[in-house]
């Protein structure tokens, strides 16, 4: 199961909304494509956060900006 959630909605009420359920938050990130990609440090909160979102879950291909992607380390440099 993905900690990932990618939703049609700003980072401001993404945040709200996960104070307010105690979701433990890893990183917001808003999307060129428009919505947010949303990464929750629980599987288990990112399964709730689903649910309480699921009308505006985004279905698909995102797009990522470059300054969110450039902070991943490429797989060779990374930590083992």
């Amino acid at each position: 199961m993905s900690r990932a959630v990618n939703v049609q909605e700003t980072p401001e009420k993404i945040e709200a909304l996960c104070v307010k359920h105690a979701f433990r938050l890893s990183t917001v990130e808003p999307l060129i494509s428009g919505g947010s990609r949303v990464v929750l440090l629980d599987p288990r909160d990112a399964e709730a956060f689903r649910v309480l979102m699921k009308t505006k879950l985004i279905d698909g291909t995102v797009t990522r900006s470059s300054s969110h992607i450039a902070r991943q380390l490429p797989p060779s440099t990374r930590w083992r």
